[in-house]
């Protein structure tokens, strides 16, 4: 590949991962975080790109494999735990909810009208947004072709256009007094922000589109493994110096929005109050404009690659049923907000991360361990077993028994069981010499 596919490869890992979600959570985690920015932000750095960027050389470093040394049952129960997350429970509706709230919201004048639907409350304005928007994601979803690609071509230099002038902004223009970080923020800004990196579940799609990326090197001729692993590993250094970019200069716009961020619950209404001030109706109307086509185009990317795997794994389903199926529940689940749906989706990330996580760091150690197959299972196993004390708590459940453990409080109390073991299976013989 020449220099110029080489680029293009990692601005186009760049896009993959950066579904205008992403641009939510840095500038609300940097309005809490405050005078504790820069600890919180290396946090959230660690989670957000380090994690993924080592997810990707992983998959390379595996040839695409990476849940090969797994039970076919776990390996498959993780791979569906992964796709659903990433689908229609919370990845794929927040599309929905951003696009709504950055996309919609500012140009609507009682947008938080509400109605009553079989008992319950709804956001008139959010409810028919979300119908009209995966309304469009399930015809685009049935019948994919080369509209989609062509505006993902010109949409992704748009928008990469747009975060470089909103982050030239963020350093020139000047901004508020930086507040006093509050919450978790206060105490443990480091671990917090670590935490808040989960949010944008890249670490997840990391080991979908590490083998998304291997694929498209083959159609392009790059048979060999070697020089396979050589491209993504330049294409993942590409993107995540992308995303640590857009990053910093999001957290830094969140710690100085100071009025901007008065009544917000959610970094997009920080975001979108930021540009309506600096660069009045035209800049909003650009800013929704990009952001409402990205939304779209990473829900129908979702909405596609959940419904082929789902398709594969269960043939009697048809793709055009699951893409239909898929999209009803996306608007369905898009309609409890998005303050609420983060909320919702923060346990259950508690729980599987902390084995996404072990699976990526593992890959780098199967080579040194006597019995990897075994060393894989026992370490992932530790991992899920504290991960779920670890999103109970965070549901709200009373998990004090555990507070003698390191990190505990902090939400991290996976960390040093699964760091021992990983320790311990490196010492573990081969079956051969434990015999002898």
């Amino acid at each position: 590949m020449s220099l110029t596919d080489t680029i293009g490869l990692g601005f186009m890992t760049f896009a993959f991962f950066l579904g205008a979600g992403n641009l939510i959570f840095p500038p609300f985690a940097g309005m809490l975080a405050g005078e504790n920015m820069s600890f919180a932000m290396l946090g959230f750095l660690i989670t957000a790109v380090g994690m993924p960027l080592i997810g990707l050389i992983a998959v390379a470093k595996a040839n695409g494999k990476v849940m090969a040394l797994l039970p076919a049952f776990a390996a498959t129960a993780l791979a569906i735990a992964i796709y659903i997350i990433i689908g229609p429970a919370f990845a794929a509706p927040r599309t929905g909810l951003v696009a709504f709230e950055i996309g919609a919201r500012p140009f609507i004048s009682h947008p938080d009208a509400l109605m009553m639907l079989g008992g319950k409350e709804f956001n008139i304005a959010q409810l028919v947004y979300t119908l009209v928007f995966f309304s469009i994601v399930m015809f685009l979803s049935l019948f994919p072709g080369k509209l989609l690609d062509n505006v993902g071509k010109v949409l992704t230099p748009v928008l990469i256009l747009l975060l470089v002038g909103l982050a030239c902004s963020v350093i020139i223009l000047p901004g508020f007094p930086v507040n006093q970080p509050v919450g978790d923020y206060v105490n443990s800004p480091l671990t917090k922000g670590i935490i808040e990196g989960y949010n944008t579940m890249d670490t997840l799609a990391s080991l979908m589109f590490g083998m998304l990326i291997i694929d498209l090197l083959r159609k392009k001729g790059v048979n060999d493994a070697a020089d396979q692993t050589k491209y993504l590993v330049r294409a993942a250094f590409i993107a995540a110096g992308g995303l640590a970019f857009v990053y910093v200069s999001l957290f830094y716009l969140g710690a100085s929005a100071g009025d901007f961020a008065i009544g917000a619950d959610n970094g997009g209404q920080i975001l979108t109050n930021y540009v309506t001030h600096h660069f009045g109706s035209t800049g909003t109307l650009m800013l929704s404009a990009v952001v409402t086509l990205a939304c779209l185009t990473t829900a129908v990317g979702l909405v596609t690659a959940c419904s082929e795997f789902f398709n594969e794994l269960m043939p009697s389903l048809s793709y055009k049923l699951l893409v239909v199926v898929l999209s009803v529940i996306c608007a369905t689940v898009a309609n409890v907000g998005l303050s609420q749906l983060i909320s919702i989706s923060i346990p259950v990330l508690m729980t599987i991360y902390p084995v996404a996580i072990a699976l990526v760091l593992v890959t780098f150690l199967t080579e040194r361990f006597a019995r990897p197959a075994f060393s894989h299972r026992m370490i992932l196993s530790v991992a899920l077993f504290f991960g779920v004390f670890d999103g109970l708590q965070t549901a709200g459940m009373d998990m004090s028994f555990l507070d003698f453990m390191p990190l505990h409080k902090e939400g991290m109390a996976w960390l040093l069981p699964t760091a021992l073991t990983a320790i311990a299976c490196l010492f573990i013989p081969h079956k051969t010499m434990a015999a002898k």
